[in-house]
């Protein structure tokens, strides 16, 4: 009977055992389908706020683009303006939308912006040029110097501007060569704008005999620019005698045409004056020279009789 009892005790204890351990991992399991079940309703609602954040970045963009494009330069719409407005505020909802993201998920976003904070100075230093054109980029939005479609030469390089973004600025040579400089050094070196103006002008120098008259070669230089329907009336062709060389006398031609026209109406112009010049019997002179065999080159020069010097009695 004893016997009995104690294993009876001996099967209770083992029963109970298995009932704790049992119990034990029933409540694992149920903390571990809790915490699954709140991670994926969390990540259910990350995954909404991301695409949330998504389309109202796009819509933010649109709306900036909308609003920056009501912003205009006497008739014209500002596509650069436009283009930074659009990036800037999509960035911005982005960056909003991710940290959110992050605390829905659970994660302590003021570390990561601390770390973020920490390493931003350590790129900032080493991407000091970049951030110089990031810099160049904003002031020349706010300045100004040049717009989208407008013919400009900006170190050295001359052509259309094409785009602006916070690095670059993309010009598009007259050679159809795409061309990229950094707003660095289009801020920082001469802009020269040759479409910020309506009227631009043309100078062209032509030398003639000096045997030639000169009034009949600034009649033909007036005479030919008026005859050019795109040189502009006012101001009037100007034509004057500008200089007075070794063996020519230059005259130059002045006109004013609009920026789309002046390549063309240049080379016309001066196409145009050559030919009535040639009409007119004026010369253009050019240098002569005279070629001699060695023993031409080597010959004495022949003495030539000296005259006689006569005093001059001194004047009172």
């Amino acid at each position: 009977m004893a016997l009995l009892l104690a294993t009876q005790a001996k099967t209770d204890g083992l029963a109970q055992q298995i009932q704790a351990s049992l119990s034990a991992k029933a409540a694992v399991w149920t903390k571990l389908i809790d915490t699954g079940g709140s991670f994926i309703v969390n990540l259910a609602v990350a995954l909404v706020i991301l695409l949330a954040t998504i389309w109202a970045a796009g819509w933010a963009a649109k709306l900036a683009r909308r609003g920056f494009g009501g912003l205009r330069h006497g008739h014209a719409l500002d596509p650069m303006l436009q283009a930074f407005g659009a990036s800037l505020a999509r960035n911005l909802v982005l960056v909003v939308g991710f940290i959110a993201v992050l605390q829905q998920l659970g994660i302590r976003t003021t570390s990561i912006l601390a770390v973020l904070g920490a390493a931003s100075l350590a790129i900032g230093l080493a991407l000091q040029g970049a951030l110089a054109n990031v810099a160049a980029g904003v002031l020349i939005l706010l300045f100004r110097p040049f717009r989208v479609g407008e013919r400009v030469q900006i170190g050295g390089k001359e052509g259309v501007v094409r785009s602006l973004d916070l690095f670059s600025t993309e010009l598009l040579d007259p050679d159809n060569v795409r061309v990229t400089v950094p707003n660095g050094k289009a801020f920082g070196d001469v802009i020269v704008n040759y479409s910020r103006h309506e009227n631009r002008r043309i100078e062209l120098s032509f030398n003639i005999d000096y045997d030639d008259n000169v009034d009949t070669a600034l009649a033909l230089l007036v005479e030919c620019a008026t005859a050019d329907r795109r040189v502009l009336a006012s101001p009037a062709p100007w034509a004057k005698l500008t200089a007075l060389g070794d063996s020519a006398q230059t005259v130059t031609l002045r006109a004013w045409v609009r920026p789309t026209d002046w390549w063309d109406a240049r080379f016309d112009l001066t196409k145009s004056v050559k030919d009535a010049f040639t009409r007119a019997g004026l010369h253009f002179p050019y240098p002569h020279q005279v070629g001699l065999t060695r023993e031409q080159a080597m010959a004495p020069v022949a003495a030539q009789p000296s005259e006689p010097q006569t005093r001059r009695a001194p004047s009172h």
